[in-house]
């Protein structure tokens, strides 16, 4: 892994910016500016300036302690569960000492630089703006353990081959009633799957939904109910890779936003109910070259050229070992199971719903635009930033191994013999033990996040070691 170059404007030009941003804010009415960062758990965290601080921050950033490389989905740390991680066998800490030892966590720092092509003014906060923020050591150096830089890093490895990736993840969510956390959902419509009747119940707040993502600048495709109670699903218009990672975040901050403002609560977790269908957040993205769409017009399967196939097919490979970071939480492999949409299969297939890896084409007419791919095994407990570079990792070795794609699954893999296509892994050791042998993510991921994350997994498998679907469901309905 080369080491990230520091991609900041200079600091006078950073300076300038931030007194622009300020004073269009400061019209926009906007007092305060939230900056935020996803841990490796999957969890939105953020620090605050008031607007007077912008500028500031733009230029020295704003303190965050490293601790949280290894916080995991309960708020305890990675290297404060020594005991459940040796009862879950294995080492405790990993070589590379990503995961700080009991008690070291109050040592270090970092800072976050907000980024200021990405701050917008909230519409369902009136008062505050949002930015993204990468993060950098006090020295001014990119932190090798920062998920946001690792997203950019494969995106400019793809820009060095000519290659463009534009990318959008799905965002499906579970509404119910305000109440405590302990409280099981209670939702506020009875409609049915894809039910007009669910969206009439919810029209005002569907509504207000829609209107704060458009106020925000983001292009949204379509909302509409889903399969499970109380559930729904947004879709924005495809960006570049760690754009529609921000853009991810963006629009579960907005969701969560509106929600509160209609005395609701939302769930991204994977599991809300035990047996149910549970959110995913599919990835999709496409190959672009010299303005041309490589998913159209080639020679390979359904038109792929023979860099769109590489590039899928190394997809394809990887997955296993892409769960711990696309799948990363032990919630995950609730939804993860066949028959369900979930993808809990490692193999492709055009428009075939069951397959980890589906190929869309889009309608006659407008594939050279539309075509695409969409990774269906993925859920919202991921780093979207950790997910589409990963992803991103294994496409590009894929066309350096010249992979081409295995034999199409054009039925549900469920109904085939067990030896006939690969079951992706049914848990997350399982995961863990692929991610372990993945010397692509490793190389790409450099040692210290590749660590810092194998920490993270191996503690929270160990902290849901022998829970029950409802314990698991339980912990993890409002944290996501």
């Amino acid at each position: 892994m080369t080491t990230a170059p520091d991609t900041r404007p200079p600091r006078a030009e950073r300076a300038a910016r931030a007194r622009l941003a300020t004073d269009r804010l400061r019209t926009a009415a906007v007092d305060a500016v939230a900056v935020g960062w996803v841990d490796n758990a999957g969890l939105a965290r953020v620090k605050a300036v008031p607007l007077s601080g912008l500028a500031h921050a733009a230029l020295w950033g704003i303190g965050a302690a490293p601790c949280f490389d290894a916080f995991l989905v309960d708020d305890s740390t990675a290297g404060d569960s020594t005991a459940a991680d040796s009862r879950a066998g294995g080492p405790a800490a990993d070589p590379a000492g990503a995961a700080p030892p009991a008690g070291s966590a109050a040592v270090g720092d970092l800072r976050l630089y907000p980024d200021l092509d990405r701050l917008v003014p909230l519409a369902a906060q009136p008062g505050w703006a949002w930015a993204p923020a990468d993060r950098y050591t006090q020295q001014g150096d990119p932190h090798p353990g920062c998920q946001r830089l690792f997203a950019r890093r494969m995106e400019a490895a793809a820009r060095a081959r000519g290659l463009t990736v534009r990318a959008g993840i799905e965002v499906e969510w579970v509404v119910a009633l305000a109440g405590p956390p302990e409280e099981e959902p209670r939702y506020p419509t009875a409609g049915p799957a894809y039910g007009l009747q669910r969206l009439t119940d919810l029209s005002d707040y569907l509504r207000e939904v829609l209107r704060a993502l458009e106020q925000q600048g983001l292009s949204v495709l379509q909302i509409h109910p889903e399969y499970a109670p109380g559930q729904f699903e947004v879709s924005v218009a495809p960006e570049g890779p760690v754009a529609a990672a921000d853009t991810s975040v963006l629009v579960r901050h907005t969701v969560r936003a509106v929600s509160a403002r209609h005395g609701l609560r939302a769930s991204f977790a994977p599991a809300v109910e035990p047996g149910g269908v549970g959110n995913g957040s599919h990835l999709h993205f496409s190959l672009w070259r010299d303005g041309r769409n490589l998913a159209h017009g080639g020679s390979g399967p359904h038109g792929l050229t023979g860099e769109a196939e590489a590039f899928l097919a190394g997809v394809l490979a990887a997955l296993p070992e892409l769960l711990v970071l696309g799948t990363p939480s032990p919630a995950g492999y609730l939804r993860l199971v066949p028959s369900r949409w979930a993808g809990a299969y490692q193999c492709w297939g055009l428009e075939n719903r069951e397959a980890a890896l589906r190929l869309v084409t889009g309608s006659e007419g407008e594939r050279a635009e539309a075509a695409n791919a969409e990774i269906k095994c993925f859920d919202a407990t991921a780093n979207p930033y950790l997910a589409v570079g990963a992803v991103l990792a294994a496409g590009l070795a894929g066309i350096d191994r010249g992979l081409r794609l295995p034999p199409e699954t054009t039925v549900d893999p469920a109904r085939l013999a067990p030896e006939a296509v690969p079951r992706l892994p049914a848990d997350l050791p399982e995961a863990i033990a692929a991610y372990e042998r993945s010397a692509v993510l490793r190389e790409a991921l450099g040692e210290p996040l590749y660590w810092a994350v194998h920490s993270v997994r191996r503690a929270e498998s160990a902290l849901f070691a022998g829970r029950t679907a409802e314990e698991i469901i339980a912990a993890t309905r409002w944290r996501y």
